[in-house]
């Protein structure tokens, strides 16, 4: 299967989920305080409070970094395991200048993160 068949699929799977349930399977795969940080908040919590049924809703720009992340999350794991998609998001990362895809996620720097991901499933595909 192709990596854009593959990142085609989970976006998919994302674009069903709501936003607080992709929030709630992100902190149970990347922890609280690494989703925030993606998110681009500063409160290490919000990401509890965002996961919650009657919670805060995230801004504009943090949902579209959640869902981006999610994506991301399900290229990785079902291709090399979770813990491996874990060590992927906070280790520097050639693809995107020895910067972590939590922190290239954060500056919205989606198209480089997607390459990064395709390269780690591809064994070196760059596109």
């Amino acid at each position: 299967m192709s990596i854009e068949t593959i990142a085609g699929a989970a976006h998919a799977r994302t674009a069903r989920l709501g936003v607080r349930e992709i929030v709630r399977r992100l902190n149970a795969a990347l922890g609280a305080t690494l989703v925030a940080a993606l998110a681009g908040s500063k409160d290490r919590k919000t990401s509890y409070k965002w996961a919650q049924q009657n919670g805060p809703t995230p801004n504009a720009a943090a949902v579209k970094r959640l869902q981006f992340a999610y994506t991301q999350w399900i290229v990785v794991s079902e291709a090399e395991g979770e813990h491996v998609a874990r060590m992927w998001f906070i280790g520097a990362n050639p693809w995107l200048g020895h910067d972590s895809p939590v922190d290239a996620v954060r500056e919205d720097r989606f198209r480089e993160v997607a390459a990064a991901a395709a390269a780690m499933v591809d064994d070196g595909f760059i596109g």
